[in-house]
């Protein structure tokens, strides 16, 4: 079977490397020509797919920036980004684009699958009309799915494979032969009635974990104010068999799936005239958190006697969650944002980010970096990092994670 890609990203090129290990051969597209040429040499950017394994691929896959090479290919994965605009409304630019390419090369019988994360009637009210003015109707000439992307980048105990795949058609025979496509490669797949109900429930996962998220920051925020141990709270929460889920407060949300996703919901739901308040307040709470650790830093350099300007701040760990370096929305460039802003001395350690161009700095080497700086935060806690050893380094150190608990130091917790 030829499977084409379009999107070599955080979901693409895993799909991509995944079919041609089942012996499929790949085509991928992408308007990166520099990410193409990389991928092409062998050189991945992405950490779940090691250059080894990207090589032994590559006999079975060709990348290119034209489109017309997945004439030939039986099913098309559409892997675009679908990112808000400055006003945080969704931006189906480079999604449209890709339907638009894609309209003058498929052909009769192919399978065209959308993945990229959006609000509900995608599929139906952008991708059809674009697709059709091929002159082919979906359902009828192609088949026409949607089934959304669920990689947790890092993540080693669900996989592609291990992760049951939602896939929702255009037409009960569209979502037949879409589940045939990812049978190949997910042990489980969900079929669903519409690719509405698979485009809603992407987001009602992502919202389900950005609301709870929230709900443990707010507690955070109430329990830093009450002289409460908010990690203490949620141990103890956390031993009741039923009824609750554990969640940990923290800097904010990061990646591009939970900052970004309430926001298709949210701005469709108002051409329902529906105001998704619950939704909407979780995305405040997660975007003041950065705030809210701001201040707990200047508090601790306060009760050393310290102002924030000139002070020497370590901040550990850029990208946007453990052992990845992965930056989109990381709550951390927030942060160091504003440190900088109040006139910080800042460095930080990342081994997963080794320069932030925009700030103009370069990742720090440790344990050195620690040495006699006034503070230390915490903002990502990566694997590999020695904590301990920063904790007895550093003058003070901000955890915000919450892992030096578990090693007994001497610490200020969020």
């Amino acid at each position: 079977m030829k499977i084409g890609i379009v999107g070599l990203g955080y979901v693409g090129l895993p799909l991509a490397v995944a079919f041609a290990e089942e012996g499929c051969e790949v085509v991928g597209v992408d308007v990166d020509a520099g990410k193409v040429a990389a991928i092409a040499q062998g050189r991945s950017y992405i950490e779940d797919i090691p250059d080894e394994r990207l090589a032994a691929a590559l006999p079975r896959c060709q990348f290119t920036t034209r489109f017309v090479e997945l004439h030939e290919a039986e099913a098309i994965l559409v892997c675009v980004p679908t990112p808000l605009t400055p006003n945080r409304e969704p931006d189906l630019g480079p999604l449209q684009a890709a339907a638009q390419a894609l309209a003058g090369v498929v052909r009769r019988g192919q399978i065209v699958v959308l993945e990229s994360t959006t609000f509900p009637g995608t599929t139906r009210e952008h991708m059809v009309p674009l697709l059709e003015e091929s002159g082919l109707r979906a359902g009828e000439d192609f088949a026409l799915a949607f089934s959304p992307e669920r990689v947790d980048p890092g993540r080693t105990d669900y996989t592609l494979r291990t992760t049951p795949k939602v896939v929702g058609g255009y037409t009960a025979a569209c979502t037949e032969a879409a589940a045939a496509v990812y049978e190949r490669v997910c042990d489980h797949v969900v079929k669903v009635s519409t690719p509405e109900v698979a485009e809603l429930s992407k987001l009602l996962e992502n919202i389900f974990r950005s609301v709870n998220i929230a709900l443990v920051n707010e507690m955070a925020m109430v329990a830093d104010r009450m002289g409460i141990d908010i990690w203490e709270v949620v141990d103890a929460a956390a031993t009741k068999p039923y009824g609750f889920m554990r969640f940990e407060p923290g800097p904010g949300m990061g990646g591009h799936c939970l900052p970004v996703d309430p926001f298709y919901l949210t701005w469709k739901a108002r051409e329902y005239d529906l105001a998704t308040e619950f939704i909407e307040l979780a995305g405040k709470v997660n975007q003041q958190m950065p705030y809210f650790c701001l201040g707990k830093a200047e508090r601790a350099l306060n009760d050393m006697g310290k102002p924030v300007r000139g002070s020497r701040i370590l901040v550990l760990g850029v990208s946007y969650k453990g052992g990845v370096g992965d930056l989109r929305e990381s709550p951390a460039l927030k942060i160091i944002e504003l440190l900088r802003d109040r006139g910080a001395d800042l460095a930080y350690h990342d081994p997963h980010v080794p320069e932030l161009p925009e700030h103009g700095l370069r990742s720090a080497e440790l344990p050195a970096a620690a040495d006699g700086v006034d503070l230390a935060i915490i903002v990502t806690a990566h694997p590999s990092v020695d904590h301990r050893a920063i904790t007895e380094r550093a003058a003070l150190t901000l955890d915000l994670r919450g892992v030096t608990r578990r090693l007994g130091a001497a610490t200020m917790q969020l």
